[in-house]
């Protein structure tokens, strides 16, 4: 059975927009957690748009579950996950101008640079993820540079349709079970929601589901621990 992780960036974009103090991403990652969260994840931005260096250290000394940061390679980051000691990264592709996170990480043709980027986090002892799409270069490659996780990139399932979206679905089947031979622990996420997540969750050996989107904007009508509630109810039935 798949555990539900929360990515509360968005509750930090409503804080951003007004540049105030409210609301507090960390205490909406507890009621997170008390609506059945497994792990709480934060996407830290080159440009700092949403999540701040401040909530990442304060959610790393409070919260119960497992903290996930998300972010790109880039030698800033690499020093303030070594300073924080998240329980995993994840690392991501990043442009400035994107709204949220269009596509996979391209690890295969970056593989130099990040086997000693990884090599550098896994000595901290913090476990690394990549979040890619599903193809099995791009998996391939990552077991090569050493990631103990991927983070399959479910974007284009979400947006698909009927046949489309049966055809990306087995992809992202078989990319599971081909990481899992290579001895990768296979999460996925983006753009999951409370009409599509059934038949991801379902999904023998998807070990982690990471939503964010879908959840806020389901809290603003039943609030957070209701709508991570009704969330890890969906992933749970299988």
């Amino acid at each position: 059975m798949a555990t539900l992780g929360v990515n509360i960036d968005h509750i930090a974009n409503v804080r951003q927009a007004r540049q105030t103090y409210e609301p507090d991403p960390v205490q909406f990652a507890f009621l997170a957690e008390l609506g059945g969260a497994d792990s709480i994840t934060v996407h830290l931005r080159e440009d700092r748009r949403h999540i701040q260096d401040r909530d990442i250290f304060l959610l790393k000394d409070t919260i119960k579950t497992k903290l996930n940061l998300e972010m790109a390679a880039t030698e800033e980051m690499l020093k303030i996950s070594k300073k924080l000691l998240p329980d995993y990264v994840t690392l991501v592709p990043e442009k400035r101008e994107e709204i949220t996170t269009e596509g996979g990480l391209d690890v295969k043709n970056k593989k130099s640079y990040l086997k000693d980027y990884v090599s550098s986090l896994k000595n901290s002892n913090i476990e690394v993820s990549a979040f890619i799409d599903p193809e099995n270069e791009q998996i391939n490659s990552s077991g090569e540079i050493g990631f103990d996780f991927i983070e399959l990139h479910t974007g284009r399932y979400a947006e698909f349709k009927g046949q489309e979206q049966i055809v990306e679905l087995s992809k992202i089947i078989e990319s599971t079970y081909h990481a899992n031979d290579l001895g990768l622990i296979v999460n996925a996420g983006h753009g999951l929601n409370y009409q599509n997540v059934k038949k991801i969750a379902s999904i023998n050996n998807i070990n982690e589901l990471n939503i964010g989107h879908s959840i806020v904007s389901r809290a603003l009508a039943v609030g957070l621990k209701k709508a991570v509630s009704e969330m890890k109810a969906l992933i749970s039935t299988n």
